[in-house]
């Protein structure tokens, strides 16, 4: 067992001061950015507002269509700039953003309510990984990095197991309580970035300092360089692309079930509003157990194999709720937010490893949860479409179907060997060296940059 030195320990090994203070304020940020109390019962509110499913559906489908036109320049902001004030930037966003509906409950006033989540949340979606990442790997802690992702989503998650059940006591004391409450949420998120860490060495590449503030007058040029390093990065690393695409099933069908499907799926089955925050807690509580426990994962299997069978199970438990009752809908449900807590934490490990070395990672991060929105736009077009015909089984069961397919030509393109596992400048374990209980830690990581050749904040959702 490993002394402390000053540290804290989380899994194996010894934090600095600075990455244990670190890890707990990214906790903070994620717990707090990510508490929306709203979400068990904004389609209901949006219907008791006057909105009808089309109406709902497509701002739904705008939103997603807004994040992806969003992603592209927040990320080359949070590699300009530096993901800490990334990060300061989509607090303010999102804590004005949840504020909207309590001055507008109208259509125009949800339409600009989840234009400006759109924005906050890619302010922060590649930034706080990023974050996390690097200043992990800049205090050479960086085998904590996937407990400690795991962790913080899990802490995120408990916090809904316990606060969406109150939303429906809370609204009939004050209607629009749950967004009042997301907008104090936001804003406690803000203070957690406020108080984040400046490691050594990254403010001068990210416009902090003077030296980074002279540069101001050629940040377009600087923009576009990071842009198409981004692309060119996509373009030569067959890798880094499969792993993107195997990470458009799990963020589709976890996206649309558990946001978008949700509430209408518990309706089909007559189980009341009332119970959604109840419901929506246990399947939170369940995905949180997973989210911290990536270690249960056997080492026999590669993480792109696990994600693949994990993405198989949410698309198999997504099709037999188009066949049970009430009791086993709940079941599923539970047992989906499960396969969820467990395949995130892989995924976002699998991505971070397979960005090639100096790449500017944000910005790539950005890249992927772009193409995640893109296929969650058309599926929400298709979601309202369905609905609106009634066939909510049929949706259901085509689901899994495309899900199975995608999977299916990704497992044909490894074994064929188009697609190598791994790739230059991709570490050990995206090509196979998998460790979940010390995840990041792996022999075949590149070294670090030197600070001319990094352009990205070596400190870094």
């Amino acid at each position: 067992m490993s002394a402390r030195t000053g540290g804290a320990e989380i899994g194996e090994g010894v934090l600095t001061p600075t990455a244990h203070r670190l890890i707990r304020l990214s906790y903070g940020f994620q717990l707090l950015f990510n508490l929306l109390w709203w979400m068990p019962v904004f389609y209901a509110y949006q219907r008791e507002a006057g909105l009808s499913d089309g109406q709902i559906f497509g701002i739904q489908s705008i939103y997603y269509v807004a994040f992806c036109l969003f992603e592209i320049p927040t990320g080359l902001i949070a590699d300009r700039i530096g993901t800490r004030n990334c990060l300061r930037a989509g607090a303010v966003v999102m804590t004005a953003a949840n504020l909207a509906p309590v001055v507008s409950a109208s259509y125009t006033g949800f339409l600009l309510h989840f234009l400006a989540i759109a924005l906050g949340r890619s302010l922060a979606s590649g930034a706080a990984s990023a974050y996390l990442y690097d200043g992990l790997r800049a205090e050479k802690c960086d085998q904590h990095y996937l407990k400690a992702e795991g962790t913080a989503r899990a802490l995120g998650l408990a916090a809904k197991v316990v606060c969406w059940p109150l939303v429906g006591p809370l609204m009939t004391v004050a209607h629009t309580a749950p967004y009042v409450l997301s907008a104090v949420s936001a804003a406690g998120s803000l203070a957690c970035a406020v108080a984040l860490p400046r490691l050594t060495g990254t403010d001068a590449r990210t416009g902090e300092t003077a030296a980074g503030r002279a540069d101001g007058g050629r940040r377009g040029g600087a923009f576009l360089r990071d842009a198409g390093t981004a692309l060119r990065c996509v373009a030569s690393s067959p890798w880094l692309g499969l792993v993107m695409v195997q990470g458009v099933a799990v963020f589709t069908l976890s996206r649309i079930c558990q946001v978008n499907l949700f509430q209408p799926i518990l309706l089909d089955h007559g189980i009341g509003e009332a119970s959604s925050g109840v419901v929506l807690a246990a399947m939170t509580g369940a995905e949180a157990v997973a989210s911290a426990r990536p270690q249960w994962l056997s080492r026999r299997l590669t993480p792109v194999a696990w994600v693949s069978i994990l993405s198989l199970v949410l698309a198999g438990t997504l099709a037999a709720m188009a066949l049970g009752g009430p009791w086993a809908v709940v079941a599923l449900l539970c047992l989906f937010a499960a396969a969820t807590g467990f395949v995130y934490p892989v995924q976002r490990k699998l991505m971070n490893d397979a960005v090639p070395a100096n790449a500017p990672r944000a910005t790539l991060l950005s890249i992927e949860s772009m193409v995640d929105r893109a296929v969650c736009a058309l599926a929400a077009v298709a979601v309202g479409a369905y609905l609106s015909a009634g066939h909510l089984d049929a949706l259901l069961l085509h689901s899994a179907l495309a899900t199975a397919v995608l999977l299916g030509a990704v497992q044909l393109l490894l074994r064929s060997g188009v697609v190598e596992r791994g790739g230059a400048g991709s570490s050990a374990e995206a090509a196979g060296a998998w460790n979940p209980t010390a995840a990041g830690h792996h022999t075949g990581e590149s070294a670090l940059p030197t600070e001319g050749a990094r352009r990205g904040p070596p400190s870094d959702t």
